[in-house]
């Protein structure tokens, strides 16, 4: 069989890039030669893979700004938090790196094009070069299934009140959500750029070659099975990717809090990060400390780098104080895996965006559910009723700026819930025994192999529909 050779496009953004990557990783793993398809910006982590023996290619293409009217400094979607006049812009540019992109297709001539869902021209792209186009969500069957038969059944419009709870229809599960966790352009039948850009998504999507996941068939199996039987989409399950990373390079560093963390008991250390977009108040930081500190438990708090943390005027008097010894904070950028691996780690507070939800599966640990937009209310139902190896700290409201509205108690009362009594002895054997089939999926003869296995069979064999 002839080496098969894939293109990856991910999304400017950090959330997309990582898995991304870390499917390239995979398939060269498997033989094919991989090439990833990316701006300047994003070229670190790729060198990081290649210089750590992986063989991945990397092209690199210039971001659009100036033709896309937006400044310099933004060169990825987390930079895009708040500012709904840059939304429109960077999904210009977005558009904008379709010829550059086919001119490499045409000139390396490569067999597949596995692509972010938000490049819906790559579909166009993949048809007129005879090339089939997988798309990745970057997130669960279940968000997936969700997202689906809310755009298909409009369940939200048989309620008055944004309170009132409404049933998603024809899931293997009662999903019970309220309009205030949905977004606005599920729940509006506007004709805005975004919305415009969701819909040429939506229709990319029938018309591409099929689905790649990041997930396994043992964690979501009802959900795998609707979204190929019920739904109809072809679909292969390639994860969990995380496990495709080298937590042991980062572990090697022995970073400050992994030495901390060597100093406390098995179980006994809750971790909180929300991830590269989340943005909280000033208030709402001070409710979150209040509430770590109120918990009683041993702490590692990832606070994001930016205008919320800089003044510091959040933090309660005395905090760190009174945290000596039982709480650490972390400035910036953690070693995710490595804190999650560790023996120590006892729970993980989460904003339930899909990499961070399936490295905490992986982990075996439970979760606390902090989600703030997105898909991540949906990946929290995931977690906390049909998983059930966490539980929400309670927030209902979808907003992409600076969240709030969340009382220390309530964080207080979610953490507690996690670590200690029989409920969280529960939970944390059912992680457990899903960190168990998560390893399982990816070995030789597992699940996601076996489909990757598939897939790469279907992609030697494919003969394009125009040919």
């Amino acid at each position: 069989m002839r080496q098969l050779h894939v293109f990856f496009l991910p999304l400017m953004a950090h959330g997309h890039m990582i898995p991304a990557l870390d499917m390239a990783k995979l398939f060269s793993s498997r033989g094919l030669k991989t090439t990833i398809i990316s701006t300047p910006s994003f070229s670190d982590p790729i060198r990081k893979a290649q210089d750590s023996g992986f063989e991945v290619g990397l092209i690199t293409i210039r971001f659009p700004h100036q033709e896309s009217g937006l400044p310099h400094h933004i060169v990825s979607l987390d930079q895009v938090t708040s500012d709904a006049k840059l939304l429109p812009k960077f999904f210009k540019a977005l558009s904008l790196i379709q010829d550059p992109v086919e001119k490499l297709i045409q000139d390396l001539n490569p067999d597949c094009l596995v692509s972010d869902m938000f490049l819906p021209w790559t579909a166009d792209s993949a048809v007129k070069f005879g090339i089939p186009r997988l798309v990745f969500h970057g997130t669960s069957y279940f968000s997936l299934c969700v997202s689906e038969e809310m755009r298909r059944h409009k369940p939200f419009k048989n309620v008055d009140s944004d309170s009132e709870p409404f049933i998603v229809p024809n899931l293997p599960h009662q999903v019970k959500l309220v309009k205030t966790q949905v977004s606005d352009y599920n729940l509006q039948e506007k004709k805005d750029d975004f919305t415009m850009w969701i819909n040429q998504m939506k229709d990319s999507d029938a018309r591409s070659y099929g689905v790649v996941v990041n997930s396994f068939h043992e964690l979501e199996p009802d959900y795998a099975d609707h979204y190929r039987k019920v739904l109809g989409r072809k679909a292969w399950s390639l994860g969990p990717l995380s496990l495709c990373s080298n937590a042991d390079e980062v572990r090697g560093e022995r970073e400050q809090c992994l030495a901390w963390m060597d100093s406390k008991k098995a179980n006994s250390v809750v971790y909180m990060c929300f991830g590269s977009m989340a943005k909280f108040t000033p208030a709402q930081l001070t409710e979150i400390a209040n509430g770590l500190d109120e918990s009683g438990q041993d702490f590692i708090w990832v606070v994001r780098k930016g205008k919320e943390d800089e003044n510091e005027e959040w933090m309660p008097p005395r905090f760190e104080e009174r945290i000596q010894g039982r709480g650490m904070i972390i400035r910036g950028w953690a070693p995710q895996l490595a804190i999650l691996d560790h023996p120590a780690l006892g729970a993980f507070v989460t904003h339930c965006g899909w990499n961070s939800t399936l490295e905490g599966v992986c982990a075996g640990v439970p979760m606390v559910t902090w989600p703030l937009f997105a898909e991540q209310f949906f990946n929290e139902k995931l977690v906390t009723e049909v998983l059930r190896i966490g539980v929400s700290v309670g927030n209902k409201k979808w907003q992409r700026g600076a969240n709030e509205g969340v009382g220390g108690d309530a964080v207080a009362k979610a953490v507690r819930l996690v670590m200690v009594g029989e409920y969280a002895e529960e939970m944390r054997r059912r992680a457990a025994n899903y960190k168990r089939m998560a390893k399982e999926a990816v070995e030789e003869g597992g699940s996601s192999y076996n489909d990757l296995t598939a897939l790469i069979q279907d992609l030697s064999t494919y003969v394009p529909f125009n040919k």
